[in-house]
């Protein structure tokens, strides 16, 4: 992802992680006797990063449309994951199993996971070969201001930690959460180094929220009992305000940002957050033409999402790219690809780890089967899933 193809090429690892790389006749005359692993006509990349996605929202399906309204939508998530109220973990322990499934399966290596029930999830990711930063939801707002902190707790409890298991805090949106509430999360991450995640600008709404806390999410938090004054206002956009609040310089993640506008570009641009674009989630609810392609102009970092199997038919991160492909054919496809590699381990903070086929890197890989000269657009032009998923040189899937 960060040089040309190399045709004939190999990749040695060694204790999982890459070694070398070059074209196999320079590894093998380079390396005595290593154990060779031909994948026939196949491309080698590094394994996608699906930077922001909801795990335990595995079991639900999306259908072909929200049902209503976006906030109608928040209603119905709860229902569509049938989740056991009395037993969460019966609910939420196998639908993150199935997400991890679907990762693997579709060449995903590594996730930016958010999660409501990070006890139950992080266990389930302890266990797997998948890759992740666990992102633990907080909600602070109105009725749920009270229990920020003890969420807060959780989302920076280290117990469960491996190499391959990082965790983070999502403050989850400015209409769940105060101005309070997002800089008790940023100073946090500060303080415990640990990286941050939010939803922004992912409708419209929100700015009317902020600014008079009327509209759709007013109507929200009354149908679930949960306003209670005082809430501040806030002035100005979502994008304004996770200025305001310093989201925009620390290397935070921003879930969406589908609504923007050029001046905001500007300041993304000036900040050090990153961007994930979730193309068949924004198809999903109609949402303007996304403007990632600006944001790249920009120099701004754009990674890819899947979003959630609430909002999208599977956690098939190809498939994103597809549509993106689709939509803007002209667009290099080698660049399409490095938004959902190079973009995406940069915007979790793992890009000294993962996101290229580079030396000292670990060895998290997807190889797909091809028969043409241009292997990175056949493979979007089709629908081919990987021949073979290895994760830190693991065979985990084929």
């Amino acid at each position: 992802m960060d040089q040309p193809i190399i045709a004939d090429g190999a990749v040695l690892v060694q204790s999982g992680v890459i070694v070398a790389i070059g074209t196999a006749r320079e590894i093998l005359d380079s390396h005595r006797d290593p154990e060779v692993i031909n994948l026939g006509d196949a491309v080698l990349l590094p394994g996608l990063v699906n930077a922001h996605t909801h795990l335990e929202l595995s079991n639900c399906v999306a259908g072909e449309d929200p049902g209503g309204s976006f906030s109608d939508w928040i209603l119905s998530v709860r229902a569509r994951m049938k989740l056991n109220e009395s037993d969460p973990a019966s609910t939420i322990i196998p639908a993150t199993q199935s997400g991890i499934d679907q990762c693997l399966k579709f060449g995903v290596t590594c996730v930016g996971d958010i999660s409501n029930f990070v006890t139950l999830t992080r266990g389930v990711l302890k266990e797997s070969p998948l890759r992740a930063v666990s992102f633990g939801e907080v909600l602070g707002l109105g009725k749920l201001r009270s229990r920020l902190e003890e969420r807060l707790a959780a989302a920076i409890d280290t117990s469960q930690t491996t190499n391959r298991l990082t965790i983070g805090i999502t403050p989850h949106a400015p209409y769940t959460v105060d101005l309070e509430g997002y800089q008790k999360c940023i100073a946090a991450a500060h303080n415990h180094h640990l990286p941050l995640a939010t939803h922004l600008a992912e409708t419209p709404d929100e700015t009317e929220f902020l600014v008079s806390h009327q509209g759709p999410f007013r109507e929200l938090w009354d149908k679930l009992g949960l306003w209670q004054e005082p809430v501040k206002t806030y002035h100005d956009s979502p994008l304004r305000f996770a200025d305001a609040v310093g989201l925009l310089r620390f290397p935070s993640v921003l879930a969406h940002v589908n609504y923007c506008s050029d001046d905001e570009l500007d300041l993304l641009a000036k900040g050090r957050a990153s961007v994930v674009y979730c193309p068949r989630t924004h198809r999903y609810f109609r949402h303007q033409p996304h403007r990632w392609r600006e944001m790249l102009e920009r120099e701004i970092n754009v990674a890819i999402g899947t979003g959630s199997c609430a909002s999208s038919p599977d956690l098939n991160l190809v498939d994103d790219l597809r549509l993106m492909h689709r939509n803007v054919p002209e667009f290099p496809c080698e660049r399409l690809w490095q938004l959902a590699t190079v973009g995406g381990a940069r915007a979790l903070g793992l890009d000294h780890q993962i996101g290229t086929i580079t030396a000292g890197k670990h060895a998290d890989l997807a190889a797909f089967q091809v028969n043409e000269d241009q292997p990175l657009r056949e493979v979007l032009e089709g629908d081919k899933t990987p021949i073979a998923v290895w994760c830190d040189g693991e065979l985990v899937s084929r």
